[in-house]
């Protein structure tokens, strides 16, 4: 494994700003425990046609018997037909540190499969990071390491997501917020935050004030790149995209009525046996059914890659609770649209 300075390649220093490592210092564990929720999210085109989903998760967690935050982020859809996704999950002390990231992003072309994983793990003073390359069945693998004094400040996919839910409860971005984090090749950069003010969104037909961040990734190799988010009063994400991108990523369910529509039913057992009727309708029915079920699986074969995609994430995260985890995931494919976004001068 390679180790180097935290260098740039022009040998310029790149360091997180006195302004971004006192902000995280800052953080309370009370803070945290407001930012224990998960936000759902579909992603949908300038059209308005969905095209997938976006899901964060942040809870605590035991890691190594040590008590931490885990951030876990999915976002999966098709584009041009292609499916595609990314998978984060994070491990961070108190203070947002970085203990532990794994990164998975996937697309699915009609010739191959193009997978890349990334592994970040703090260890003996250092972060290791390691990513492999699948394309089709060519697979690289690069490794490399960084003294964490040169990694103050660090902010990766997983440990943004917490901080700009604490920076949006706060409702305030202190000047000069720049801090470190990684490129592509692994190079050290810098990502900045900063505040786009108050807006009006539309949710489920009612207006909402949202407060607005944008997170700038700044690398000499890939150039700019933008996202602006923007939050509700509660913390929670009502919207994403990333600039200049087709794709944007709309709150279309307020959370609270999310966590009320659930119902419980009381189950009635049914003895099919002891109904001769209902046992020989049943019989009669059945095989109509396989046939009709197997010809509409053979109309829509879309339907055996979404299974395989939900299948995955499901086995990647093993959720304790399997049904309310199939509800969240397949929510965002849900037929209604917000139409209209308004802002507020």
């Amino acid at each position: 494994m390679d180790a180097v300075d935290g260098a740039t390649a022009d040998g310029c220093d790149i360091k997180a700003s006195a302004e971004a490592v006192a902000f995280m210092s800052s953080i309370e564990p009370s803070e945290l425990q407001t930012c224990i929720f998960t936000d759902i999210l579909a992603s949908v085109s300038q059209t308005c046609r969905s095209l997938g989903g976006f899901r964060v998760e942040v809870e605590f967690y035991r890691r190594d018997q040590e008590p931490c935050v885990r951030v876990s982020a999915q976002s999966h859809g098709a584009i041009d037909g292609c499916r595609c996704g990314t998978e984060v999950t994070a491990y961070l002390s108190s203070d947002l540190s970085v203990l532990e990231e794994e990164t998975q992003e996937y697309i699915k072309l009609q010739s191959h499969t193009v997978d890349k994983k990334c592994h970040l793990l703090q260890r003996d003073g250092e972060m290791e990071i390691t990513t492999v390359i699948t394309v089709g069945e060519e697979v690289t693998k690069e490794s490399i390491s960084y003294p964490l004094s040169a990694l103050q400040g660090l902010v990766t996919e997983g440990s943004s997501l917490l901080l700009m839910r604490i920076i949006a409860l706060r409702k305030k971005v202190p000047q000069n917020m720049s801090f470190v984090s990684f490129d592509q090749n692994l190079h050290i950069i810098q990502t900045t935050f900063s505040e786009l003010g108050v807006k009006m969104l539309e949710v489920e037909g009612e207006n909402f004030e949202a407060f607005g961040l944008e997170r700038s990734v700044h690398s000499l190799e890939d150039g700019l790149k933008t996202w602006q988010c923007y939050f509700l009063h509660d913390g929670h994400l009502a919207s994403r995209e990333q600039v200049g991108a087709p794709v944007t990523m709309r709150l279309l369910q307020l959370p609270l009525k999310a966590a009320q529509g659930a119902l419980t039913v009381e189950k009635i057992p049914l003895v099919l046996e002891e109904d001769m009727q209902m046992h020989s309708e049943f019989l009669r029915r059945k095989e109509a059914i396989k046939a009709d079920d197997a010809s509409y699986l053979r109309q829509n074969p879309e339907i055996r890659e979404l299974i395989c995609d939900f299948l995955q994430a499901l086995l990647l995260r093993k959720p304790e609770d399997v049904s309310q985890f199939a509800r969240d995931y397949f929510l965002p494919f849900a037929s209604h649209c917000p139409t209209k976004q308004h802002s507020s001068a």
